[in-house]
């Protein structure tokens, strides 16, 4: 997977925005348009696993935390606005088996 992600930004030309690199896509894999309705859709039947690391009493801790997408970026900028203790190591996204 890891692999096709990085393949995009190899094909396709870069952007700088924010300081972040980012291709637009028009259309999905087969051609067609993106449809807003069928994306929200997908959007919000996906869950997230979040790792993070915290050092609890000088004992370093994982923890596994399961985010619904709709919550996915206020559980993140609370790590942004230090009002959740720990160091982001990982986000994870699990798509439902009848999307998959």
């Amino acid at each position: 997977m890891e692999d096709k992600i990085i393949n995009i930004f190899d094909k396709k030309g870069k952007s700088d925005f924010t300081n972040f690199e980012y291709v637009k896509l028009n259309r999905d894999t087969n051609g067609m348009k993106f449809n807003e309705e069928k994306l929200l859709e997908y959007a919000h039947s996906c869950r997230y696993i979040v790792r993070v690391m915290r050092d609890i009493e000088g004992d370093i801790c994982m923890y596994n935390f399961n985010v619904p997408s709709e919550k996915l970026s206020a559980f993140l900028s609370s790590f942004d606005q230090n009002s959740s203790l720990g160091k982001i190591i990982e986000v994870e996204k699990f798509i439902p088996e009848e999307l998959a």
